[in-house]
C-alpha cells in the first residue's frame, strides 16, 4: 500500500468539477462515472461536494448530504449521508482508507454529525471492506432502479 500523504479538503471549484466530469472507472465500478453531471451543480456549495488534495494535485473527492443518497432507500435525517471516489489511476491501490478517514475527520470538524450513511455498491467488496474497518456496519441493503444492488451503512460518531 502506498500513501497519498497529507490529505487537504475544501469546497469544490469548477475546474475540479469539470476534471471529476472526465473520470471514467472501468466495469462494473463504470455506475460510479460522473460524466452525466454538471460542473456547474457540483461546484456549487449547496451540493456538498469537496475536493480531496494531495499537494496540490486533485487525487478524488467527498460529498456530504443527499448526493451520498442513491433512490431506492428511504432515506431520513438521522445521519449524514458521505461518499466520494479516487482518480481513477489510484483506485485499487490500498489508498481508500486513507481517502475516506480524512472526509469522515473534516465532516466531523465542519458539520459535526451524530452518525454518518454511506451507500454502497454490493459488488465492490473493497469499498466495503474499507468502510467496516472505519466502524461503519450494515443496516440494510436495496436494489436500485438502475439494477444494481447497494448496502447501506451507518457509524455513529461519539
Amino acid at each position: 500500500m502506498t500513501s497519498l500523504g497529507p490529505l487537504a479538503l475544501a469546497p469544490l471549484t469548477r475546474d475540479q468539477a469539470v476534471d471529476i466530469c472526465t473520470w471514467r472507472y472501468p466495469a462494473p465500478y463504470d455506475c460510479y462515472d460522473m460524466t452525466d453531471a454538471d460542473p456547474d451543480a457540483l461546484a456549487d456549495p449547496a451540493s456538498g461536494f469537496h475536493a480531496l488534495s494531495a499537494g496540490g494535485r486533485l487525487v478524488g473527492f467527498r460529498s456530504f448530504g443527499p448526493d451520498g443518497r442513491v433512490p431506492g432507500w428511504a432515506y431520513d435525517d438521522t445521519a449524514l449521508d458521505t461518499g466520494g471516489g479516487l482518480h481513477p489511476e489510484l483506485v485499487g491501490q490500498g489508498l481508500g482508507r486513507e481517502a475516506i478517514a480524512a472526509g469522515l475527520a473534516y465532516g466531523r470538524a465542519r458539520f459535526a454529525p451524530t452518525a454518518y450513511r454511506m451507500t454502497v455498491a454490493g459488488f465492490n467488496a473493497r469499498a466495503l471492506r474499507v468502510v467496516a474497518s472505519l466502524g461503519f456496519e450494515r443496516v440494510g441493503h436495496f436494489r436500485a432502479p438502475t439494477g444494481v444492488d447497494y448496502e447501506v451503512l451507518v457509524r455513529p460518531e461519539h
